[in-house]
């Protein structure tokens, strides 16, 4: 950031931007979700509870709701017998794929020991085959 945008940070915002997004996101699991549903699309509970290491049911529960009330996902019930209940990312929700994808490409460039078995340093485009996504 420049002295200007330093300042206009300083001047005219009440809090800072990158804090209030951790304030959303930041929370043990809350990534791991939001992961599980935009890129594994994942949309129900039981899946969640399968695939995300050391998650219980209890937090799983918590972190659905305060998502589904910060608008980052929705909920929908069925009436059947069982009772299905199915998650999906809302367009707010999936605005933040940019946010994980920088987060891999991140860890994949400067700690491959803990992403790759081979150890060898990777940009996301060598990996994947496409530049990360930006936000609109």
């Amino acid at each position: 950031m420049n002295d200007r945008e330093v300042q206009l940070m300083e001047t005219d915002m009440k809090w800072c931007p990158i804090d209030t997004t951790f304030k959303l996101i930041g929370k043990k699991f809350t990534l791991h979700i939001l992961r599980n549903m935009i890129i594994l699309k994942q949309t129900r509970f039981n899946q969640m509870t399968e695939s995300i290491e050391g998650i219980n049911t209890k937090t799983l529960a918590t972190r659905l709701k305060e998502m589904e009330r910060d608008g980052l996902i929705s909920r929908k019930s069925y009436n059947e017998i069982p009772p299905r209940v199915e998650y999906s990312v809302t367009e707010k929700g999936k605005t933040l794929e940019c946010i994980l994808e920088q987060m891999a490409a991140f860890s994949m460039f400067f700690y491959p020991e803990g992403v790759f078995e081979d150890k060898i340093p990777r940009t996301f485009k060598e990996f994947f085959g496409r530049c990360t996504t930006r936000l609109k």
